[in-house]
């Protein structure tokens, strides 16, 4: 398989992202940004040949389970080491970057032949606005468990360890929410856009990926009326993100979980 020595350096080069920046956060080893940083930005590569060839080679685009799951990780990683550059972001490579790799385990070992072909502009602008609203919103769902462990440490007055190596609070959650606020808008243009470009949104095959889109645009938009207006912070804000963040998940991979694991049809 051609892919498979990209495949193996992305893997142990987020293995290794992740390894780091977990004994960073328990304070085992000094924090060394650049070599996260840097890590993660050659898994990444090594990562983007592997999606050319399993997503977009050839006619149409290979969206299987493992290759969509692939391709989902693999943006949320370009995302990730793209924002880091201007916001404190690394820290939640701690769990993102094990997924990857995990992703890209599973496409190695279990790859789809489904082929979805007469891919049209409109349709390719939903699949990029939905992928990276999700990929994300995704980044917030795990910041959104650091804010919580971070608010609840400080509540208990519990300074040490993981605490010293975070951020201010305030940061976190400022953070935090521009990341949902990012993500709702394009989520907001993905929902748009599938309405105007796909036939029907509400047909058999698609009905619980709208549905699922639409009550996660629900739960994000509740959460940040509810942070504006009443102060929502902590542990409900935690509660809310991943609720939205596994609507997500499940209206996108419910179907191909399915159709691959279950009925073998993909």
């Amino acid at each position: 398989m051609q892919t498979l020595p990209f495949a193996i350096l992305a893997i142990v080069c987020y293995l290794a992202a992740g390894a780091w920046q977990a004994l960073a956060l328990a304070r085992r080893v000094p924090p060394r940004t650049i070599l996260v940083r840097s890590l993660g930005l050659l898994a990444v590569s090594a990562h983007t040949v592997v999606v050319a060839h399993s997503v977009f080679l050839g006619r149409g685009l290979h969206l299987g389970l493992f290759e969509s799951a692939s391709l989902f990780t693999w943006l949320i990683a370009a995302l990730l080491i793209a924002v880091s550059l201007v916001k404190p972001l690394l820290n939640v490579g701690v769990g993102l970057f094990p997924l990857a790799a995990l992703t890209l385990v599973a496409l190695m070992l279990y790859p789809s032949h489904m082929v979805e072909a007469n891919v049209s502009p409109g349709i390719v602008f939903h699949i990029v606005t939905s992928s990276v609203a999700s990929a994300l919103l995704s980044i917030a769902a795990v910041q959104a468990v650091l804010v919580a462990f971070q608010n609840h440490a400080l509540k208990h007055r519990h300074t040490r360890g993981i605490i010293q190596v975070l951020p201010a609070l305030t940061s976190m959650e400022r953070l935090l929410f521009e990341l949902i606020g990012a993500g709702l808008l394009l989520l907001t243009a993905a929902i748009i856009s599938g309405f105007i470009f796909i036939d029907n949104l509400f047909a058999q095959h698609l009905v619980h990926k709208t549905v699922f889109s639409l009550a996660a645009w629900l739960v994000f938009t509740g959460l940040l009326i509810g942070r504006h207006w009443l102060g929502w912070r902590g542990a409900r804000a935690m509660r809310w993100t991943l609720g939205g963040c596994l609507l997500l998940v499940l209206g996108y991979f419910g179907t191909k979980v399915a159709l691959q694991l279950i009925f073998h049809d993909i």
